[in-house]
């Protein structure tokens, strides 16, 4: 059986949901700026990510009576247009019953935004067979906060810093950051093998693609790939470790992007022959199965530093997270 969004189900589940007309949602202040696919996000709880993108692209969202893309900009005011929507049982009973609220390790909060020290193993955000994340949890353990959006984004098994603004002005100024190439992002990663001293900057375009099964993945491409993207990571050796317990010498690595590419320092690293430890998508498998054995039980790459300007006041912001200690462990064994 399937469930109208906006709908009331029938009290007699035997007699199909009549048929629903689009409606018009106006944007309002709070939600000024937002790419219009966040908004719909927000706006159509439980409808899957992959469908939102598809009535976008198939021009049944409209604002103002016009079509528009997923990366277009609401302002305040404008009225969008929702088509109606069915969602099966399952996905109606999902958003029925939402993520499990959850506070994360707080490294820095005011008004404007907040510092999470992100665990390994917990996605950011729901999509892509994961039912929740980070921003989901929030939101519930904090009902009342009238705004939480994601300022950047993390892989699942990256451990760190992770913002989170609670204002849309602190939200755009942020990001505009990022874009600019104005904030500094440094990560710590553990990798098989001497880094060689010379070797600072890895100036290499990357090309994301799908493979069969739909998993998406990135590559190192050339200067002429239509579909590459310019990316640049700087890197410097922080401590080493010879080879012991059957495994080979270790470099930890103080790695800085000044892009931020989906998957960018993992496929970096790994293109020069120095894939990541613990890494399943583009590292050395036998090396990871040893790793495991000594303690190593997800991939060593953690957001440690990050530095910007505060959204409000202009003054410069510097948060460190430290290691977990499963991966402090490892690089300071006893």
């Amino acid at each position: 059986m399937k469930r109208i969004i906006g709908a009331k189900p029938p009290s007699d589940r035997s007699v199909p949901a009549s048929p629903v007309a689009a409606r018009l949602v106006q944007v309002d202040g709070a939600s000024a700026g937002q790419r219009l696919d966040n908004f719909l996000l927000r706006q159509l709880k439980g409808v899957p990510k992959t469908h939102v993108y598809r009535i976008i692209r198939s021009g049944q969202v409209r604002i103002n009576k016009g079509r528009a893309h997923a990366d277009t900009r609401v302002q305040a005011g404008d009225m969008v247009r929702l088509p109606p929507l069915r969602i099966s049982d399952a996905v109606a009973q999902k958003a029925e019953h939402p993520a499990p609220a959850r506070e994360f390790p707080i490294l820095w909060e005011d008004e404007h935004l907040i510092a999470i020290d992100k665990p390994a193993g917990v996605a950011v955000h729901g999509g892509s067979g994961v039912s929740f994340g980070v921003i989901e949890q929030l939101r519930q353990a904090r009902p009342d906060a009238p705004f939480l959006e994601l300022v950047h984004r993390l892989d699942r098994e990256t451990s760190g810093i992770l913002l989170v603004a609670k204002k849309r002005s602190a939200l755009t100024h942020l990001q505009a950051q990022l874009r600019a190439r104005t904030t500094g992002k440094t990560y710590l990663a553990l990798v098989a093998g001497a880094w060689p001293a010379h070797q600072r900057v890895i100036d290499l375009p990357l090309h994301k693609y799908l493979q069969a099964d739909g998993e998406r993945r990135v590559r190192v491409t050339t200067a002429d790939d239509p579909h590459g993207m310019r990316s640049i990571t700087l890197v410097r050796p922080r401590g080493s470790w010879p080879a012991r317990a059957g495994l080979p010498a270790l470099q930890l690595l103080e790695v800085t992007i000044k892009t931020g590419r989906t998957h960018q320092i993992r496929v970096h690293l790994a293109s020069q022959g120095h894939a990541i430890a613990g890494d399943d998508k583009y590292g050395d498998f036998e090396l990871n199965k040893r790793m495991q054995k000594q303690g190593l039980k997800r991939m060593f790459l953690h957001a440690w530093r990050l530095q910007f300007k505060h959204p409000a006041s202009g003054e410069p912001v510097a948060l460190h997270a430290e290691l977990a200690p499963e991966l402090a462990d490892l690089v300071n064994p006893p």
